[in-house]
């Protein structure tokens, strides 16, 4: 870990021990925040709201980690954080500050939060921790995985990613939560990891972007095919008996669920069980007044749990 990172993690520990606690909301939900009236800047107005502050409105202490972390962005005379911190639970996550135009973007929100409940839903049962290989596919901020290092006592975990901010934040995060026997591989879905994994975890994104931005662009037509190869990767590389937890969106067209129907196959093929259901019916409706989405119905989050 480089000393950026390094100083990254001080600063994240140092809001811990300050308490500091953020629930991340949708980009539409936190402009509106934006446009009400500022006020004297605090902790969470900085890394949460990601509000301008002037030096003097700090402590020289927060303001030289921030310096040291090199992660902040000046505006005539005053300042913003290029990183946020959020909160699940008593864990800190560092990721990308709002908003996320940039094509290396880590994106933390409340599908973030989503799908570590789906995750712990779909793991908890699991009688024998010891020997279980986990793999975060797409892993982001490292959320999900870093979840399950705290679920699943003595498992080896793995945080995958194609996008090197990504791999760097999650092991700033894992390092913030005192999980650093977690591993962080480069791997473009599974083509880095080398174990037969008994779990893989993702949340890949589900959405067209014009920009290609590696948080948001799903892929194909729809903005599924990424998923779709997660699923077809992934259940064939689990070990006998193994799961793969999947959470992601899909356009519903006319009805049908687009990512069920490419995907029914595989899972009759390989799986010996599985489950898929819609957790939200309804989500990013935005998105269906681009010229992609002008057969959609509408797109709903799902997940699958599927056992090989």
């Amino acid at each position: 870990m480089h000393t950026k990172s390094l100083a990254l993690v001080v600063l994240g520990r140092f809001l811990k021990k300050q308490g500091y606690r953020f629930i991340v909301v949708t980009p539409t939900t936190h402009e509106r925040i934006l446009d009400r009236q500022e006020e004297q800047p605090t902790l969470r107005s900085i890394f949460g709201w990601n509000r301008a502050f002037r030096r003097n409105e700090i402590s020289p202490q927060l303001f030289e980690l921030l310096s040291e972390a090199d992660v902040l962005s000046q505006r005539g005379d005053r300042y913003l954080a290029t990183v946020w911190f959020a909160t699940i639970d008593d864990m800190l996550f560092a990721h990308s500050a709002f908003p996320t135009v940039e094509t290396d973007a880590v994106f933390f929100g409340p599908d973030t939060y989503r799908f570590v409940r789906f995750v712990r839903s779909a793991i908890m049962d699991i009688p024998v921790r010891n020997g279980i290989t986990l793999i975060d596919v797409g892993t982001g901020s490292g959320a999900g995985g870093l979840c399950a290092a705290r679920w699943l006592p003595g498992a080896k975990i793995q945080l995958a990613d194609v996008n090197p901010r990504a791999l760097e934040l999650s092991a700033v995060n894992a390092a913030i939560n005192d999980l650093e026997s977690v591993e962080v591989v480069f791997s473009d879905v599974l083509s880095g990891i080398e174990d037969e994994p008994n779990l893989i975890i993702a949340n890949p994104p589900y959405l067209i972007d014009n920009e290609r931005r590696l948080y948001r662009h799903g892929g194909g037509d729809l903005g599924i095919s990424l998923a779709q190869r997660i699923a077809a990767e992934g259940l064939a590389r689990l070990a006998p008996g193994g799961r793969l937890v999947l959470y992601t969106g899909t356009p519903v067209l006319g009805g049908v669920d687009a990512l069920f129907e490419l995907i029914e196959p595989l899972l009759q093929l390989h799986c010996s069980q599985f489950v898929y259901e819609e957790i939200d019916p309804d989500v990013f409706g935005e998105e269906l007044e681009k010229r992609a989405y002008a057969g959609a119905d509408r797109i709903a989050a799902v997940g699958l749990v599927a056992v090989k």
